[in-house]
């Protein structure tokens, strides 16, 4: 198919007949001799992405140890023989090189080039969309052109990144080549494209046959260990403009007006990451940039009411009732628990009333395979149910303890005292404790539901993205959000009432919420995990790559006087993960139900994400650009699997919401209150007011009425209850 056009020779190496078999094309492989070239010169060109002849491209690159400098062993053959096989299946398509070796002298490195033939037949194939003449319709100009002058310095430098033409573009046909805008066959194909292209190829080139067994695919040597590395290189260093006259800086460019600290107030320059990265790069950052600008409008109403409601705290009804000696200071509460907690009078839970409420193959194989997937998912969502229900053993274990020593040890500290009560530091500590069994069992079940989603056989790759994005989603779903639907919806609902509380597996008692409500808790518990997700995403996916590339300079690092080529840069880079973008999405969607699900309780949420998102974006645009090596460009027409799920959080958000405001928070009981109870009949006052609001939520109760299981009064609380006969209770 191709004739090779160097003088080297080429070390005799012989090979079986086989059948390359690709899409739309069969290659018969004669006995040829091939394999292990003549390494070629570098030339010294640090930032060069061409051969030594300056026309061919370097469109990819394989990276493989060389056998010869190894240790005799009894796998050497076999290395050698796959990286020969799959290497001379490539010889007819691309045009292959080995290249000096400069940093690690073990490491050989193979550069691929597509010559015209090749790009032609597979851009046909994988129906790559091409130019056939520029956009000669007219645009209409915008009402708003006068804004201009002040939008401009919102989006990145158009004398830096200058606006693409736009082309009338069509499915690429070889045989109707006359009809696309081929100006120049160099530049025709895109970067990006031929290396999507030749990541094409090298995924489907067959490396070992066996009779009928035949094993295919870079994917599978990289995980063997067969080659170290494979990947398109980056056109220059993303901090020093290419002194290359064909290099284009697009790198140089991405990070100056994109991952640059300095640019984060501009616009994203989508159409350049597209063109870099591919489309479904290019659909992410378009995504999470549009989720971020819809963020702001929520965030601005979130923080009013967060401004509103703590400027308004002192001026509150209940509040003044709550915390006037002459109200709550004469109000004494039952205990919260047996023997050990003491009699406790109302306004020592002033602080936390002021927070005001917001509202917001075969069929069988599959099957069996299927099932077991699935008995799997849900075996581990009984482990974070059972979770879940420790951590609500722990609060009740934990806040028996803080009630009769906690203010004791305060002494010392007054200013605190007020505002550390058991209640919250038994909040606090489970919120933490609780985070940290999510990040376990998230670091656990990554693993699981890979295995899972593998041995289900997926037919194609986005089967198998779909499959563990449910999967993933289902499992963090629940690992993140069932604590905070217990607070939300189930804490302090069944306590039973003075001298019957229920008890939680016969011998703890039930939880009871906050007399200023369960609301604070679940802010707490919302915030701890927000917060600790934030900051430990950032040191995943920023502090770690970078220390693993300092620590990997350092330890190659060479003289100062050598020049490191190209390729050999990005290969100190990290690799792609193989998933790609998945845990993106998922930390975003993750995101989006905490922004959604609970807003009624903590309206400081979208404020919050809009600020993380902020960060987020340009932490992961200087991440793909700094840190990793370039991804393999791959085409997409939307987000997949994260669409539907988007709605279906959306959905259940509304009912949550509802739910919240209508069995969590005290919203209706107060206007119900306010607009039939404060007034006559049933109230004495004049006019609507709020006014008694608090004495009206309570009862009273007499404590001759309790067993000696519910209460034992010691000399601590005694003073407290030797002139009273009636405590007050909270409805129940």
């Amino acid at each position: 198919m191709y004739d090779i056009m160097e003088e080297e020779e080429f070390e005799a190496v012989e090979l079986p007949d086989i059948t390359v078999e690709l899409p739309d094309i069969t290659v018969e492989l004669p006995d040829i001799t091939c394999c292990f070239f003549p390494q070629a010169e570098f030339n010294g060109k640090s930032d060069s992405l061409f051969f030594n002849d300056g026309v061919r491209r370097i469109d990819f690159v394989l990276v493989y140890e060389d056998e010869d400098m190894k240790e005799i062993d009894k796998n050497r053959t076999f290395q050698k023989r796959k990286v020969s096989a799959f290497l001379g299946c490539l010889i007819l398509l691309f045009y292959l090189r080995h290249s000096d070796k400069v940093v690690d002298e073990k490491l050989l490195f193979v550069k691929v080039h597509m010559p015209w033939d090749v790009l032609c037949t597979y851009a046909e194939v994988l129906h790559i969309k091409l130019p056939i003449q520029p956009n000669d319709l007219s645009t209409t100009s915008s009402p708003f052109n006068f804004l201009s002058c002040i939008t401009r310095h919102f989006y990145p430098s158009e004398d830096l990144i200058a606006k693409e033409t736009e082309y009338f573009t069509a499915p690429f046909e070889k045989d109707r080549l006359e009809y696309f805008y081929v100006k120049d066959r160099d530049l025709f194909f895109t970067p990006s494209m031929r290396s999507r292209m030749a990541y094409y190829i090298l995924s489907r080139a067959p490396y070992e046959v066996r009779g009928n067994i035949k094993k295919f695919g870079v994917t599978k040597l990289l995980d063997g260990g067969v080659y170290k590395a494979a990947y398109p290189l980056h056109d220059c260093r993303f901090n020093v403009r290419s002194k290359e006259e064909e290099c284009p800086n697009e790198r140089y460019l991405l990070y100056n007006e994109w991952a640059h600290p300095k640019s984060f107030y501009k616009m994203q320059p989508l159409d350049l990451i597209r063109k870099y990265y591919g489309e479904k790069i290019g659909i992410y950052f378009a995504w999470l940039g549009f989720y971020t600008a819809m963020l702001a409008l929520a965030a601005i109403v979130g923080l009013g009411c967060f401004i509103y409601g703590y400027t308004t705290q002192e001026t509150s009804t209940w509040s003044k009732e709550v915390c006037d000696p002459l109200i709550g200071g004469n109000i004494v509460m039952c205990p919260q628990c047996d023997k050990e907690c003491t009699y406790w009078r109302l306004n020592s839970t002033c602080e936390s009333s002021k927070v005001k409420e917001k509202v917001p193959y075969t069929a069988c194989g599959r099957c069996i395979r299927v099932s077991l997937g699935i008995g799997t998912v849900l075996f581990w969502i009984v482990l974070i149910l059972a979770s879940v229900v420790a951590i609500i053993v722990y609060r009740l274990a934990v806040f028996f303890s803080f009630s009769t020593r906690l203010q004791s040890d305060l002494k010392e500290l007054e200013p605190f005292k007020e505002y550390v009560t058991a209640q919250m530091a038994t909040s606090v500590t489970a919120s933490v404790i609780s985070f940290v069994v999510i990040m376990v069992l998230n670091i656990l079940y990554e693993r699981v539901a890979i295995w899972i989603t593998d041995f289900e056989l997926p037919r194609t790759k986005t089967d198998y993205e779909n499959s563990l994005t449910l999967k993933m989603f289902l499992f963090q779903f629940v690992n993140y959000y069932s604590s905070c639907f217990y607070i939300a919806f189930a804490k302090g609902k069944v306590v039973g009432y003075p001298g019957q509380p229920v008890y939680l597996l016969g011998k703890y008692r039930n939880e009871e919420c906050d007399p200023g409500g369960c609301l604070i808790e679940l802010t707490t518990q919302l915030t701890v995990i927000m917060g600790g997700k934030a900051i430990w995403n950032n040191i995943q996916e920023v502090l770690l790559p970078w220390m693993k590339n300092l620590i990997f300079r350092y330890c190659t690092r060479v003289g100062s006087e050598k020049v490191i080529p190209r390729w050999e840069q990005d290969y100190q880079l990290q690799p792609i993960g193989k998933l790609g973008l998945f845990y993106e999405y998922l930390e975003m969607v993750i995101q989006f139900g905490f922004v959604t699900l609970f807003v009624a309780s903590f309206p400081l949420a979208p404020v919050l994400a809009l600020v993380n998102n902020l960060f987020e974006i340009r932490v992961d645009a200087w991440k793909i650009i700094t840190q990793f090596r370039r991804m393999v460009p791959e085409k997409a027409q939307d987000i997949g699997a994260w669409q539907p799920i988007l709605q279906g959080v959306a959905i259940l958000a509304v009912a949550s919401n509802a739910m919240i405001i209508a069995f969590t928070s005290d919203m209706i009981p107060r206007l119900v209150y306010y607009w039939s109870f404060s007034v006559y009949p049933y109230g004495e006052h004049s006019s609507h007011t709020m006014q008694g609001y608090i004495n009206n939520t309570l009862s009273v109760f007499d404590i001759q009425d309790f067993s000696n299981k519910n209460i034992e009064i010691s000399d601590t609380h005694q003073d407290t209850t030797d002139n009273m006969n009636t405590v007050s209770t909270t409805g129940m």
